[in-house]
């Protein structure tokens, strides 16, 4: 079955940013002017997804609310002749199929229990794409689209996006070893935050996946893993021992936005890309002092 699903986990509570989250999602921080979820359904789009599955959580009225008609906004902005602004408005809720489920608070909390609470809107035999509410990649191939051509190529259990990162900072991810002598990048094992001297690889796991149904299906025999969290990674790790999961190192920038530090450097990168603010603001940066605030 073509791939036309992809489910956006959202249900967290983005405690590293209280309290600008004490009343809105993480995902709804703007990058510039756009909040962080915006950015992964247009790559879903652009990579020919129709359907857009938001796991939430209560309090997260607001992601419904981004994605929906505002007919009181957009009769003020044409009144008030900002034809662009009614335009982008009237653009958002029409770029895909949006459907909204709350995540099950009786299943164990985990990056991989959106998945099993979206499972009745998935098919046995279809395959979706799966994305991490907080990570955002800046390529020229949608990063969804390139990991869709590699499913229509070889037809595997699961794709999983990966980067190289600093070996010092592999305990933030899920670390991939492949399989020696495969021309493709097969995975023989991932595991979850080990130290840098117990990975192994510096080839860190991000926030974008294809998935077949045979993932939901290994996630509901798994008990919690590390920090009683049900990872997805965990189920990755178990589909690898018997199909095949294919490894692929991502064409393009990966950010992650989970952390304050993090998400400035994301909005500095893209403010920077901007073309109406892009010079100015650079223009800005090099003019800061910064003496007094060399790193540690």
């Amino acid at each position: 079955m073509k791939i036309t699903k992809a489910i956006i986990a959202v249900a967290g509570y983005g405690t590293r940013f209280i309290p600008a989250t004490k009343v809105q999602p993480k995902e709804m921080l703007p990058i510039v002017d756009k909040p962080v979820v915006q950015y992964l359904v247009e790559e879903a789009v652009a990579s020919g997804i129709t359907d857009i599955i938001l796991v939430t959580r209560s309090g997260n009225q607001s992601l419904e609310d981004h994605f929906d008609s505002s007919r009181e906004l957009e009769l003020h902005l044409e009144a008030q002749g900002k034809m662009r602004e009614l335009e982008e408005v009237q653009r958002i809720p029409d770029m895909a199929n949006f459907i909204y489920v709350r995540q099950n608070k009786n299943l164990p909390y985990g990056n991989g229990t959106p998945l099993l609470s979206a499972k009745s809107l998935i098919h046995p035999n279809e395959s979706v794409v799966y994305m991490f509410g907080d990570d955002v990649v800046k390529s020229e191939v949608p990063c969804a689209k390139q990991l869709i051509e590699v499913y229509d190529k070889y037809q595997p259990a699961a794709v999983i996006a990966v980067q190289e990162v600093p070996i010092q900072e592999i305990s933030r991810y899920g670390a991939a070893k492949l399989k020696p002598g495969t021309d493709r990048k097969e995975l023989e094992s991932i595991v979850e935050k080990p130290s840098p001297a117990d990975a192994p690889s510096n080839l860190a796991q991000l926030g974008r996946f294809v998935l077949s149904y045979k993932t939901i299906e290994v996630l509901e025999s798994l008990t919690v893993g590390q920090g009683d969290e049900l990872w997805l990674t965990d189920a990755i790790d178990h589909l690898a021992a018997t199909d095949s999961v294919i490894v692929h190192p991502i064409e393009g920038k990966w950010f992650t936005t989970g952390d304050p530090l993090r998400f400035l450097m994301t909005t500095v990168e893209f403010a920077l890309d901007r073309e109406d603010i892009g010079p100015r603001f650079a223009e800005f940066l090099r003019g800061l002092d910064l003496s007094g605030h060399e790193p540690q």
